[in-house]
């Protein structure tokens, strides 16, 4: 089954195969635009959304989710510089990152966006440089809940490095100038129970703090469940419609919730693509060489035991040979023995020439590249459906807006 909704997809990256060779991702903005609809819908009120720009700080994407009314969230200074040039206000900006030095926190306050806090010597030293200027925390709520080795291991818990414990985050009881409580439970969570556990227990610590003006939920959303279902929205909304709805009754005052989606946002809109230059049989097993290296495609390096990608080839020249799928691996063109941007999946019998595409490659993907073995940073192409349009990434465009690539 090929991986795209819509032939027009397939369309561009033929097209753009013919005219270049050299591999690249290719985005579905129609996609983009609907996923982000699902999240502003959400049916709480004082819903606030926040893209998370680390799954793709590249600035079309940016400037889409910013066009379908999503805020954004960065957790670095070149992503701050990057957020306000692609027009995003201070207002629509949250930022938390640990271990921040004191330039950072300056350019943060001076920027006027949401700071989270990751330790009581960060609030220490905040509160020293700005006494007026109010700040959230983030919350480590693992002694409440059972703690999850999600895909990025733990991010609560005594596993975790991130956040307060509870015990750090009731010492700070009474001070007006927490205006925000943080938690980011995970990665790829598809167990909607384990958001709510998580959620409930954060909303615990409200009425410690008089100042409070929002509660941040983090992101960490999955792309499927168990049997391969969507992610409920409807059951999303009406939990933490409920659950916000009973903490603002209970401040006595409207209480904002902020979410943070990442690659649920893109990953479904975005397929990495490139050509077979070998190919060499192993027995029953086929090993299909392409122009690319995983540095360039990196989620397979980085998470090697869970990454897994659909892979689609797609055939140059029309043929039917009626042979049977084989089982395939798809390795990059270096010499590193882990080079490899696909394994066990099941392929035609490949011919070299023909095309890989990879799929679930919106998020996490591009914005992973590696400048280890040397190959160059891959062409990102947004493709609007409904004009049949092309954006191509400007050469330098990162390096220009201070994120570096």
């Amino acid at each position: 089954m090929k991986p795209f909704s819509d032939n027009a997809i397939e369309r561009g990256i033929r097209e753009h195969v013919r005219r270049n060779r050299d591999p690249f991702y290719i985005y579905d903005t129609t996609r983009i635009r609907a996923m982000c609809g699902r999240f502003a819908n959400l049916p709480y009120p004082l819903a606030s959304v926040h893209f998370a720009c680390m799954a793709n700080a590249h600035p079309s994407f940016l400037a889409i989710v910013r066009d379908e009314g999503l805020n954004v969230f960065v957790n670095s200074i070149p992503h701050l510089r990057l957020a306000m040039s692609c027009g995003f206000s201070r207002e629509q900006i949250v930022f938390a990152a640990s271990a921040m030095d004191e330039s950072t926190l300056w350019e943060v306050h001076n920027a006027g966006v949401l700071v989270v806090l990751d330790s009581l010597q960060q609030v220490d030293l905040w509160q020293q440089l700005f006494p007026d200027s109010s700040f959230g925390i983030r919350c480590n709520i693992g002694e409440f809940v059972e703690p999850r080795n999600t895909r990025g291991g733990y991010f609560i818990g005594r596993e975790s490095r991130l956040g307060m414990t509870p015990h750090e985050i009731l010492s700070l009881s009474g001070n007006r100038r927490v205006a925000g409580l943080h938690v980011y439970v995970g990665t790829d969570i598809c167990s909607f129970d384990y958001f709510e556990e998580c959620y409930e227990a954060l909303a615990s610590f409200a009425g410690v703090f008089s100042g409070l003006e929002y509660l941040d939920f983090g992101g960490g959303f999955g792309l499927a469940g168990e049997g391969g279902q969507g992610f409920d929205f409807e059951r999303y909304g009406v939990m933490t419609d409920s659950l916000m709805t009973r903490v603002s009754r209970e401040a006595g005052r409207p209480i904002r919730m902020i979410i943070e989606p990442g690659r649920i946002i893109g990953a479904k809109a975005g397929w990495f693509v490139c050509r077979i230059t070998d190919i060499k049989q192993r027995g029953e097993r086929q090993l299909v060489g392409v122009n690319a290296s995983s540095v360039q495609f990196p989620r397979p390096l980085l998470y090697p035991d869970s990454a897994r990608h659909p892979a689609t080839l797609l055939t140059v020249n029309a043929r039917r040979n009626g042979r049977p799928d084989v089982l395939s691996s798809v390795y990059g063109c270096s010499t590193y023995s882990r080079d490899f941007l696909a394994r066990d999946v099941m392929l035609p019998r490949a011919e070299v020439g023909d095309i890989i595409v990879l799929g679930d490659a919106g998020c996490y993907c591009a914005a992973a590249y590696l400048h280890f073995l040397g190959f160059a940073q891959a062409k990102e192409i947004f493709h609007d459906r409904e004009s049949d349009s092309e954006q191509h990434r400007a050469e330098d465009v990162l390096r220009n807006s201070g994120t570096g690539v």
